[in-house]
């Protein structure tokens, strides 16, 4: 008897010497590289700085000549266009522009960089059945734990600004576009594939020519879904220093702020609507010329 009541005591000084271990590991690598590391992401703080001040220099009038012919191409709805660009005038006139355009800027930035490593990732899974098993688990992962959580390490390395608000955005927004890439690409009609390889293609022209152009309309499903999950962190990337709408939000939620809570949080939903409208549109024109339609 006297083992279970030994147990308990003995596995609760394990834990928490493991945690204790871990904690000072941890410590000693942000000690050892993290000026390394600020260093490495330096040039990405840089650009992210530039990239927000020209959207805010911009006029106002610019801007929505460019959110309107962006809306245009993609969509090519006048409804959506107009819709658009009414809705960057109703921010505008309600005093939001200058989160709105910092807003753009951290979106903007996150959506490239997930593309950048999003696509290469999935396409990697579609060709390798053993690195789609390894990275499909790293995936679920980043879906599911909680945000708050990975903030913590994040933030113990590069302390608080833009690039660990930037990480977190693309830690949890990131996954749609590898799996949706990876998805597509196993999707391309395999008799496609057997005619390419009869008309001897190589593997690489095969895969661009071939097997991405046919995965177009999955891969845009995946930006949609990678552009809200980021939307959809603005506000927590601004407990960690990233300015934007998320910053007004969380003052209302401190100070009981109703009206200011509702205006900033309206902008975000409206900015998700312009994207999700756009992308999924331009997607199902992708989708209809895959299909030979218009």
């Amino acid at each position: 008897m006297e083992f279970f009541y030994e147990f308990p005591s003995l596995g609760r000084k394990t834990i928490s010497g493991m945690k204790q271990g871990v904690d000072e590991a941890f410590k000693g690598f942000s000690r050892a590289y993290g000026q390394q590391l600020e260093d490495f992401f330096d040039p990405l703080l840089r650009f992210m700085i530039w990239f927000e001040k020209l959207l805010e220099a911009t006029p106002w009038p610019i801007v929505l000549v460019v959110i309107g012919a962006l809306a245009w191409l993609g969509s090519r709805s006048w409804k959506i266009t107009v819709g658009s660009v009414l809705a960057f005038v109703a921010i505008g006139a309600l005093g939001m522009w200058e989160d709105t355009m910092a807003t753009l800027a951290i979106i903007s930035v996150a959506t490239l960089l997930c593309i950048m490593i999003g696509i290469p990732l999935g396409i990697l899974m579609s060709r390798s059945d053993r690195a789609q098993g390894i990275i499909t688990p790293i995936l679920d992962v980043m879906q599911t734990i909680p945000s708050f959580v990975y903030l913590i390490p994040v933030v113990m390395l590069l302390g608080i600004g833009k690039v660990p608000g930037l990480l977190a955005v693309c830690i949890y927004a990131i996954p749609p576009i590898v799996r949706l890439t990876d998805l597509g690409i196993r999707l391309v009609d395999k008799d496609i594939l057997e005619a390419a390889d009869a008309f001897g293609t190589s593997p690489w022209q095969k895969l661009w020519g071939v097997q991405v152009p046919l995965a177009l309309p999955n891969i845009f499903a995946g930006i949609n879904q990678t552009i809200m999950m980021a939307l959809s962190m603005v506000v927590i990337a601004s407990m960690i220093g990233v300015k934007g709408l998320g910053v007004p939000v969380l003052k209302a939620i401190s100070n009981q702020y109703l009206a200011l809570g509702l205006m900033n949080g309206l902008a975000i939903v409206a900015l998700a609507i312009i994207f999700d409208r756009v992308s999924q549109t331009f997607g199902k024109r992708l989708q209809a010329y895959r299909q030979g339609g218009k």
